[in-house]
């Protein structure tokens, strides 16, 4: 059978649509970004970001038209309030910008991996290729400014070596000191106070610029989370001596008027709170002590339940577009 004449799959279907709104939203809040950020260097990075937000959704639109796959509603310029002072600083938008094309990074790969025919294929891999190199730029500028916060360093391994005795898994005894944190875990653990930092400053922005209570509320209790979660892996950190990651010119501006749409801020935290879940999962799966994986386990279930009372309260406003069902055919089969 032709390529041409190939249906798209679930998982095809499912990672377009997906993608598509998370293009919709990313675009918008570039467009806020790029009518503020002064700073060169860090404008080249937003453009590069939107242009490449830009370029994904005409594609979107062609395979949608082309497999006659009803175009999600996601957003548009209506979602972003073009009168509204700068809600960002300039660093602000370009850790930002880092911090989504990491995300990218995972999820390209994801719907990449997800799927089989040849035109969707090339078309995640596209944009897999776009955020490395966006991921790289971005990388770039902030290194070049000094403002590249770094994992912490540790010497190399001078040689290979076994574990030889099950007390390597324990995090907690009352006989005996915990052992000293490895190098996959302090990567975990690293890069979690990282977005928890982020979801920290984006909540305190949608919350300040919402005239909508309940929203506002829903926000400062993501706030709230953020700021213990930071904590918990910051303190795990420093206990041991080590680092915790921080830039005091990471920040927001007092701005109160409103810049986002209610239903694009929500969606912006039901997104965040998506990839929270799936990066404790990751730290937890690759984290050998058990005070860890303990840890990860009990922040999962904050996080899902505050993504749940988040989608409730989309729902009752009607903000929630529906994902596509599951309607087969004789023909689906074998997807002629």
């Amino acid at each position: 059978m032709s390529e041409s004449n190939l249906k798209l799959t679930s998982s095809e279907i499912a990672s377009l649509w997906t993608s598509y709104l998370n293009n919709c939203m990313s675009k918008q809040v570039l467009t806020h970004m790029i009518q503020h950020v002064k700073d060169r260097e860090i404008a080249d990075a937003i453009r590069f970001a939107y242009r490449f937000a830009q370029k994904q959704e005409k594609r979107f639109v062609k395979i949608f038209l082309e497999n006659k796959f009803a175009i999600p509603h996601g957003f548009t310029e209506d979602d972003v309030n073009k009168k509204a002072p700068a809600l960002f600083t300039d660093f602000f938008c370009l850790a930002y910008i880092n911090q989504m094309a990491k995300a990218g990074l995972v999820a390209y790969g994801g719907f990449l991996s997800m799927s089989t025919r040849k035109d969707i294929i090339h078309f995640f891999h596209e944009g897999l290729l776009d955020t490395s190199k966006l991921y790289h730029l971005s990388t770039s500028i902030l290194d070049k400014k000094g403002l590249l916060v770094r994992a912490p360093f540790t010497s190399v391994p001078k040689e290979a070596d076994f574990i030889e005795n099950r007390k390597y898994l324990s995090g907690f005894s009352l006989f005996h000191k915990k052992r000293s944190l490895n190098a996959v875990e302090v990567s975990h653990l690293f890069m979690n106070a990282q977005t928890n930092n982020m979801g920290l400053k984006i909540t305190l922005a949608f919350a300040q610029t919402t005239t909508n209570k309940e929203v506002q509320a829903y926000m400062l209790r993501g706030k709230e989370i953020s700021q213990k979660h930071l904590k918990i892996f910051t303190d795990t950190l420093l206990k041991e001596g080590i680092q915790s990651p921080n830039s005091s010119d990471f920040g927001i501006t007092d701005s109160t008027v409103r810049t986002f749409s209610d239903k694009l801020m929500m969606f912006h935290i039901s997104l965040l709170s998506a990839s929270g879940i799936g990066n404790y999962a990751l730290a937890g799966g690759a984290s050998q002590r058990s005070d860890l994986l303990l840890n990860y386990d009990r922040l999962s279930i904050e996080i899902g339940q505050y993504a749940k009372d988040g989608a409730d309260l989309m729902i009752d406003y009607n903000w929630v577009e529906q994902p596509p069902p599951i309607i087969q055919t004789k023909n689906d089969v074998t997807g002629k």
